[in-house]
């Protein structure tokens, strides 16, 4: 019988965040307004400002009554995440932002622009109580969830430099701080808010939007019956359960097999191509054996419905772990491959900005 995972948490805060335009149904946006003594269209124009102009200071809000502006701005659009440091990397290409929440709370988003598009990697937890001994947030534990309201802003945040710079966000993944199906209700809420039509949301394709997870079976195929057609990112690490019970510990609470299973559920149920996520360590998880094996599992669980992205790991300071050899990583790939499954190497961004997921905040506290 396996044994329980002893996830790493530290206590909720007590100070609740503020509710947030974000944060509220449409009907509970016509009744805050209604308490303000503002007609139920309001809550329309209001929406256009904040998903189709990423607007969330009322002044610039011309169209609504000025003695009211005040009002609104205190009761819908409180300050839920302030700039606390910023570095842009990649002759300006990535920017990564280190914010402060309303309690004190840190939390860490990364704006990649490529030719092509703009990449927005958002945190859905602040800090992660998975303990991936790898992983900068993961060794840092868990300060608590993040709100809906805080989700949705750091993709307006980032749509909002865009559009400043000229250009515009068309690209979200799920890959910063916290595992994204711990937090569930709230990050799917903010996926339809983020794909939904101006102006019930900003308007990006759920196919351009990543929800990664380190395996919570059950949840993934709660995430398949939602009927959203998100890309899922499953964060593996290795094929074997004997490792991946130390590199991902929630591996004995949910198999490989387990995961790999409800994996194959959501690929059936939404058409997509399921990601696998696996940063390689030098000699912990690069072996000829273990491409090997992942090829022929991933293969027989999901078929065509697959693609490995392998990622060379970004070290954090003092870290036992590093990343592997190009070599070894190209002969990974070669492996893979060989097993009939696509695989590629993640193009990296910001190394030298401490881009890890969890760097700044650890570096901050």
């Amino acid at each position: 019988m396996s044994q329980p995972v002893k996830l790493q948490f530290t206590p909720n805060r007590p100070q609740m965040p503020p509710k947030h335009f974000a944060d509220l149904t449409a009907q509970q946006r016509i009744d805050a307004l209604a308490d303000l003594g503002l007609s139920k269209f309001r809550a329309d124009q209001i929406a256009r400002h904040y998903y189709g102009r990423y607007e969330a200071d009322i002044s610039t809000m011309t169209d609504l009554p000025e003695a009211k502006r005040q009002e609104v701005a205190d009761a819908l659009f409180p300050e839920l995440m302030s700039p606390l440091r910023t570095h842009d990397t990649d002759d300006g290409e990535t920017t990564k932002s280190l914010w402060r929440l309303h309690d004190g709370t840190l939390l860490e988003s990364v704006l990649m622009r490529y030719p092509e598009r703009a990449t927005l990697c958002i945190s859905s937890q602040a800090g992660c109580g998975m303990n991936c001994p790898f992983c900068a947030t993961g060794q840092g534990g868990l300060d608590r969830n993040l709100t809906t309201g805080e989700i949705v802003d750091q993709v307006r945040a980032a749509a909002k430099m865009l559009h400043d710079e000229g250009s515009r966000l068309s690209n979200i993944v799920f890959m910063g701080m916290g595992e994204p199906l711990a937090n569930y209700k709230r990050v799917v809420s903010a996926v339809r808010q983020i794909t939904a039509p101006v102006p019930e949301g900003f308007g990006i394709s759920q196919r351009n939007v990543v929800v990664s997870t380190v395996g919570l079976a059950p949840a993934i195929r709660r995430l398949a019956d939602e009927d959203l057609s998100v890309t899922l990112a499953v964060s593996l690490h290795t094929p074997d359960d004997e490792l991946r019970d130390t590199l991902v510990p929630i591996n004995t609470r949910y198999s490989v097999e387990e995961v790999l299973d409800a994996a194959r559920y959501y690929a059936d149920r939404s058409g997509r191509r399921v990601s696998i996520e696996y940063a390689l360590i030098r000699d912990i998880n690069d072996h000829d054996f273990r491409a090997d094996m992942l090829g022929r599992k991933l293969h027989r669980a999901l078929g065509s419905k697959v693609h490995v992205n392998l990622i060379p790991l970004n070290p954090t300071p003092g870290s036992k772990w590093d990343a592997s050899p190009k070599e070894r990583q190209d002969e990974f790939v070669r492996r893979v491959r060989a097993q009939g499954v696509p695989c590629t190497v993640r193009d990296t961004k910001g190394q030298e900005i401490a881009a890890a997921c969890g760097q700044l905040a650890a570096e901050e506290k």
